[in-house]
């Protein structure tokens, strides 16, 4: 399972070149990934001091990094999502992590030659409404200063603390979400965050269409067999690459425990077609410019 949830780790900082007058890599290099990558620890990335480096990420994974949207919103050839690549590069002094989105967006258009635009389309969504009977999920206190589980510390932001079994996410303000322990349970979140949480976690997007205007905790218990397949399919949603044989059991999965939870919050997950800004993907080299 932890493999599975590397995906999640998409919330920390990446690097990337930029245009000059931008910050920009001192050097980098972009490098098909070896065959037997994926056994030597799966996609993920790691960041030490001015040293920078991305394993067995698919090109569509980046993209999604450096344009701040999800994968399902990424529309463009098949190889973008199966051709897998690494990046390896150092930051000069002068390097911020507040650069990072730009840097990882000019890396890849000039490496990749890549072009997009953006276009609204009509897809299968997920649309979160409020059930018959009215809202009965629990609005946090006003004064609460609820914690992330691990004792996340003040100003971590959007970032992954590990658990065994999943991970916590720690949205700041004392705002998270947590899917361990065969469940996903949330603090002090907005709706719009709690659908976020939840479109990574599913086969389409998830849109809010509740109205509801305040922050909540909630607690979503889960069957051991659609705990599993959520995390797969949060792995799969971030580009990581997943044996056949579990993504035939997430497809499988019902998720029935799921639905059966959101409704005792008195909410309610209905299939719908909404429509959602994608990004398209108009050019793209598959073999990156030398490095």
């Amino acid at each position: 399972m932890r493999r599975y949830l590397l995906g999640m780790l998409a919330a920390l900082p990446l690097f990337g070149q930029t245009a000059p007058g931008r910050p920009e890599f001192e050097v980098a290099s972009i490098k098909p990934s070896a065959p037997d990558e994926f056994d030597k620890g799966g996609a993920r990335s790691h960041i030490d001091g001015s040293q920078v480096s991305f394993k067995f990420l698919s090109l569509a994974t980046y993209i999604a990094y450096a344009y701040r949207v999800k994968n399902y919103q990424i529309s463009g050839p098949d190889w973008i999502t199966s051709e897998r690549y690494d990046i390896t590069a150092k930051l000069p002094a002068a390097g911020s992590a507040k650069n990072v989105i730009e840097m990882l967006r000019a890396l890849l258009e000039e490496r990749f030659q890549l072009k997009t635009h953006r276009e609204s389309k009509e897809l299968p969504v997920y649309a979160l409404v409020v059930g018959k009977g009215g809202p009965k999920i629990q609005e946090s206190p006003p004064d609460s200063a609820t914690a992330a589980p691990n004792e996340a510390r003040p100003g971590f932001n959007s970032s992954a603390l590990p658990r065994p079994g999943g991970v916590t996410m720690d949205l700041g303000g004392g705002a998270y979400y947590t899917f361990a322990d065969n469940k996903l349970e949330g603090g002090k979140m907005r709706v719009s965050s709690m659908v976020n949480a939840l479109s990574a976690f599913m086969d389409r997007p998830v849109i809010d269409m509740t109205n509801l205007k305040g922050r909540y905790d909630f607690s979503l218990e889960l069957s051991p067999e659609d705990f599993r397949a959520m995390g797969i399919r949060a792995s799969i949603a971030a580009g990581v690459a997943i044996p056949p044989q579990a993504v035939q059991m997430a497809d499988a999965a019902s998720l029935d425990s799921l639905y059966s939870a959101i409704e005792k919050l008195g909410l309610k997950l209905e299939s719908r077609k909404a429509p959602v800004e994608v990004l398209v993907v108009d050019h793209a080299e598959k073999t990156p410019s030398d490095n």
